[in-house]
Parts: structure tokens; sequence; C-alpha cells
């Protein structure tokens, strides 16, 4: 088995070498990710331009390839070009965040996953949600740092992966959306549908009070913020039972969302 791995967080961030290192006994891994991160670019294409790519090594030593790129390029970078045949799987992730409801669609992550079916490649997306209420930590000189522990989302998507190794994907879906809470109370992963959407989304200026910190903070020293605006999200609180957004923050257990690329509502019968 041949698996292809991406990201968006980009080549650097932990969660790429989290996936390598749970499937990489059960198949050849090749590793191909955007050189920085691009969250939140859904699956943007750059076609009829130059891209970079160079070969580099992750933290364990190991070859992988950056490109200059989309998470999506990433892709089809990797499967049409870096390997010499297309692989039989991608996973994209781990990504460092929580993808889930309807508004996957402007996830690079998922979007990485979307391209790989473009192409007549199964495909995973995996994240890790991160509770700030434990995850946030601080070093022996104070330092806050956040905790990335992949140790139940390596092992649900091993599961997985050696459950399409031995079974092949189920009729009908292209692509599974995995979401591991990094709180879990129970390890039972929870087959799910997507909930309507997981951002509540506003814009503000520089007379919003309430989140004045967070307009500023990307300001650089005395610039101007008149006529800037920032378009800002908190995430929903409240979701439906059954969906992924229940699974992962209420019963706080891994989400699989069963997805298929074709987006085509079929009965409208007499409309």
């Amino acid at each position: 088995m041949n698996i292809l791995i991406s990201n968006d967080d980009g080549i650097s961030a932990p969660g790429i070498l989290a996936a390598k290192q749970a499937v990489e006994d059960l198949a050849n891994v090749t590793v191909v990710a955007p050189d920085k991160n691009n969250s939140s670019v859904g699956r943007r294409l750059t076609l009829f331009k130059h891209l970079k790519i160079n070969s580099c090594k992750l933290k364990d030593e190991s070859l992988a390839y950056s490109v200059s790129g989309s998470p999506a390029d990433s892709v089809v970078v990797g499967a049409d070009y870096v390997m010499e045949e297309k692989p039989d799987l991608v996973i994209a992730g781990v990504n460092q965040g929580v993808n889930i409801s309807c508004d996957i669609t402007s996830s690079g992550t998922v979007c990485a996953a979307l391209e790989a079916v473009s192409l007549g490649i199964p495909a995973i997306a995996v994240s890790l949600f991160v509770d700030p209420k434990t995850a946030y930590k601080q070093d022996e000189n104070g330092e806050w740092y956040v905790d990335y522990d992949f140790t139940l989302t390596k092992k649900v998507l091993h599961d997985l992966v050696l459950k399409i190794k031995n079974e092949g994907f189920p009729q009908g879906v292209d692509l599974f959306n995995l979401n591991v809470p990094s709180n879990y109370e129970s390890e039972d992963v929870k087959i799910t549908h997507l909930a309507n959407k997981m951002l509540d989304k506003k814009v503000i200026d520089n007379t919003d009070e309430e989140k004045s910190e967070i307009f500023n903070y990307h300001l650089d020293e005395n610039q101007e913020s008149d006529g800037l605006i920032m378009i800002v999200s908190d995430l929903v609180k409240e979701y439906p039972k059954g969906s992924d957004g229940y699974a992962l923050l209420v019963e706080k257990r891994p989400s699989l969302t069963p997805l298929n690329a074709n987006m085509t509502y079929q009965e409208l019968n007499d409309w």
C-alpha cells in the first residue's frame, strides 16, 4: 500500500509527523506538504504558475517534500510528480484544530482530501481538536506552549487505515473526515453526519471594544487602523445529536464522518 500524506499547517507542523508515524507500519509513506501554513484556504489551486519544490527532513530525519503552494497543490504534486505511481490513499493532517460541519469546504485539510478524490484517490482528512482549557501549558521558565497529544489520534487513524487496507472504503464513500478531541472522555469512534455550521462569524473594525485585543494584535507599530476591518469567528456551542460537532465537543469522543464528493441533491421531484 502506498500512502501520500499532506496537510494545511505546513511541512514543519508536528501533526504531519504524527500522521506518518500512525501508518508507516502499514504502507510506504510519502510526505508532500505546503512550505508554510495554509489554513482556511479551501481548495485553492495554483494553475499555470511556477511552484518551488524542495526536499527536506522531518524531525525523525525521514525524507519529505515542501511545495510553495496550497494543500491541494501539494496533493497534485505528490500524486502526479513526486510518487512513481498514484497512491492508494491520501491522508490530510493531522490538522491542529477542528474541521466539522458544512464549514469544512473552507478547510485546507479537508479540501486536500477532496482534491485527492478528484484524482481518483480515496482520502482521509484528520484533525486534532485541542481544548484550550487543557492543552495550553507553561514550561519551567513560565513560557506558554501548546501540548499536542496525538496519542489517541494516531491510534484511531492507524485502526481506520488498517480497516481500509483490509476491506476497502464503504460503497459510495469517497473520503472520511476524522476529528479527535484532545480531552476525550471516550475512545470509541462515533459515525456522524455534518452539523450545519461550526463558526459564528462577524466583521469588526477599530470601534469594537469587545474584540479590540485581537483586532490590534495584527497591527504593525504605529499602523493606522481606520478603514481596516477583520472577519472574526467563535465556535458554535450547540450541535444536534448524531452530528460531528456533538460527538466531538459534547460527548468528547472521536467523530468519523463518511463523505461523498458529489454534492448533487438527487430528489427534486416536480419542483
